[in-house]
């Protein structure tokens, strides 16, 4: 799920700068193009213009002073788009000469905005006759005594605007038919470039559920070294667990004679009070170094990844072995386990948590002992054993003393009293729970919540 979230991200990625690099490719290029297109525009207006000056600066080789041949008949045509005008300045009322097409209209002036090129033109749009939008090229031209001109050539952008428009069509059909190739090459290279981390992450998945140990198979060059690195820290912490196991026994067992020696002795001094009193410290002290040499054990034990325990085999056989130990008072053990359940734990803890449970219940039976045991398959799979017994019962404050550790209610039943604070300091740090309540056959009943693979 993980993998794959993370390839849909990329993908998403991947195509969103794919498709704005695109297009402010696209945008770009529309811009450089439109400008050639001016360019090219202005150039044969500029040819124009040229006859223009020629026909003023020699008006003897013009025989017809009012129409220079410019070699174009939209000129002639009124209202075309296409003009020209040529005005005298510097008398009292400027003289104007235009093409019939301008009719009885005359052109603006450029805007003083606008820049002049290197030959002294001017490029720029106007607004001409009815509203016409217009691209004009003008120029001043000093003839000296024979005065100076300001000469205008306008032409109609349509064709520039068809120029762009098409470009700009082919420019959408072209990025267009990219971004789909791209994006189905992206999402190829996402794809199988993600399955080793795919692999990895189920590879994971499997350790975690017991049904492999390392990461197996080959990988990328470029994966390769989180593959060794995961598989040398799992081992590593295999390694941890292990020695955690090994110094926690050996302290169990260096402590356990010494104390050992120190009741002994003081139990065979009798009546001394130092004695008694070196007794009972002494008796807390194993009692603690059990306790915390326990817990020490289980946290160690838990850290180990891929433990997974068949809960059915491990409680049919306890409750058969709990049978045998207590056939002499007749107890009966009714099991109900109709589903396969898997523990996620190991298999050690599981026997210690219900065989605590189930001999419990046979210390208090009268006659009958009840285990069921239920797979839970909610948001988080669970297992659910529960151990009724048809004895005397608890009243709820009875139920919280001996969840304590060491506390007896009856000092006649066999055993040191920490079976069920085992049970419920075993089961919290695998994460679930022990409650108990009244059982419907009238005892006790206890319900271990733990979870399931």
């Amino acid at each position: 799920m993980r993998a794959n979230s993370l390839a849909l991200r990329l993908f998403l990625s991947a195509t969103a700068w794919t498709v704005v690099i695109l297009l402010a490719t696209g945008m770009i290029l529309s811009s450089i193009y439109r400008q050639a297109v001016e360019r090219s525009f202005d150039r044969r207006l500029g040819v124009y213009l040229r006859t223009l000056v020629a026909d003023v600066a020699a008006p003897e080789q013009s025989p017809d002073r009012s129409a220079p041949a410019l070699g174009e008949p939209l000129f002639e045509l009124p209202l075309s788009g296409w003009y020209w005008q040529v005005t005298r300045l510097g008398g009292a009322k400027p003289e104007v000469r235009a093409s019939r097409s301008l009719w009885d209209s005359t052109l603006p002036v450029l805007d003083d905005t606008e820049a002049p090129a290197a030959d002294g033109t001017r490029h720029g749009y106007v607004q001409g006759p009815e509203d016409q939008r217009l691209r004009m090229v003008e120029r001043n031209v000093d003839l000296g005594d024979d005065g100076r001109f300001l000469i205008a050539i306008a032409g109609d952008p349509q064709e520039i605007d068809d120029e762009t428009r098409a470009f700009d069509q082919a420019l959408i059909s072209t990025f267009g038919t990219l971004t789909l190739v791209l994006i189905f090459i992206t999402m190829f290279q996402v794809r199988f470039g993600l399955a080793p981390l795919k692999r990895i992450s189920e590879s994971l998945a499997a350790i975690r559920a017991g049904t492999a140990e390392h990461l197996e198979g080959r990988f990328p060059v470029e994966i390769e070294p989180l593959a060794r690195e995961t598989n040398a820290l799992l081992e590593s912490n295999r390694e941890i667990v292990e020695r955690a196991r090994t110094h926690v026994g050996n302290l169990a067992h260096a402590l356990k004679t010494p104390l050992s020696v120190i009741i002994n002795e003081a139990t065979a001094r009798g009546g001394d009070p130092v004695a008694a009193k070196v007794s009972e410290q002494a008796e807390i002290m194993r009692d603690q170094i059990a306790r915390h040499l326990e817990r020490a054990r289980l946290a160690a034990r838990l850290k180990v990844v891929g433990s997974i325990t068949e809960a059915v085999p491990v409680v049919t056989a306890l409750t058969r072995t709990m049978e045998k130990i207590y056939q002499h008072r007749g107890i009966a053990i009714d099991l109900d386990a109709p589903v396969p359940v898997r523990f996620r734990g190991e298999r050690q803890d599981l026997e210690e948590m219900v065989g605590n449970l189930v001999d419990n219940a046979c210390k208090w039976a009268q006659m009958r002992v009840s285990v069921e045991v239920v797979s839970d398959a909610g948001a988080q799979p669970m297992v659910l054993i529960i151990v009724d017994d048809d004895g005397p019962g608890l009243n709820p404050s009875q139920r919280d003393q001996v969840a304590r550790r060491g506390r007896r209610l009856d000092e006649t039943k066999p055993g040191s009293g920490l079976g069920l604070s085992i049970v419920l300091e075993l089961s919290t740090l695998y994460g679930g729970s022990l409650t108990l309540s009244t059982a419907p056959i009238g005892g006790l009943r206890a319900e271990l919540v733990l979870p399931a693979a």
